[in-house]
């Protein structure tokens, strides 16, 4: 049975993978036994994450700005040019924004929506020959677009951008697998709900609102890495490779029970 969640030896890009949500998901692709690439804005916490990681497996850090498309482009050449394929891409880095709705910016709908949706796109169509490269009907190579709770239930958080470009990366999600599935190549979405991550630093240090967060919750807590990185493994695996087009909430049934 456990060779149906083995993802050993299979090369995975996690972006952002230094930190938060990113940073979890490479950490339990590391201790699975996988080479694992993780990008960040920051080289010197890039580099920092990928030396602490390489004390449980493989793990290459590439610092990369992914806001721009001259970026991302740059990233998917250096990549190119040192992998012959690739088995899981994991479109995790991402970027939100929260005001209120009379003082919400223009400003901040163009950056949000391009490394929230425009940059997993094009991460795709630039690796599109490493993955058909590795896929297979039996083990496809594997796109996990990282979502949110937001796309789900209108949560009240002022981040409309954000919210907006998580349902619209859910649904591209939905189109990649459909034109992808002819290569054997699955695209599902993982929406995570309430991680301990810096998004969540403002409700974490306002003890009312987090223990208010928690009464919410029907399992009464908020997730931890083991949760997001079972999750991604999951579909990384054997065990996932019949899985494509789904939205995986992991949220502990906020969205679900509800």
């Amino acid at each position: 049975m456990t060779a149906l969640f083995d993802v050993s030896g299979k090369c995975v890009i996690v972006t952002g993978g230094a930190q938060g949500l990113g940073g979890m998901i490479a950490e339990g692709f590391v201790k699975a036994g996988a080479k694992v690439i993780i990008t960040s804005r920051t080289a010197a916490t890039c580099e920092k994450t990928a030396k602490e990681f390489g004390e449980f497996g493989d793990c290459i850090p590439m610092q990369a700005d992914l806001s721009s498309v001259e970026g991302t482009i740059d990233l998917a050449n250096r990549i190119v040019a040192r992998e012959s394929r690739i088995d899981v891409l994991v479109n995790n880095a991402g970027k939100t924004w929260g005001a209120p709705i009379e003082s919400f910016p223009d400003s901040a709908w163009q950056d949000v929506m391009g490394i929230n949706v425009q940059t997993p796109f094009t991460l795709v169509r630039e690796f599109l020959p490493l993955l058909k490269a590795s896929a297979t009907a039996e083990d496809p190579s594997r796109i996990i677009n990282i979502g949110s709770l937001t796309a789900l239930v209108a949560e009240k958080l002022q981040a409309y951008s954000y919210a907006a470009s998580k349902a619209a990366i859910h649904h591209l999600t939905k189109v990649l697998a459909a034109d992808l599935a002819e290569y054997s190549i699955t695209a599902n979405v993982v929406a995570p709900g309430y991680f301990p991550t810096r998004m969540m630093a403002h409700i974490r240090n306002d003890e009312n609102r987090f223990q208010e967060l928690g009464r919410r919750i029907p399992l009464t807590r908020v997730g931890t890495p083991e949760d997001i990185a079972g999750a991604c493994i999951f579909l990384a695996s054997r065990a996932g490779a019949y899985v494509t087009g789904v939205e995986l909430p992991i949220d502990g049934g906020l969205s679900g029970c509800s």
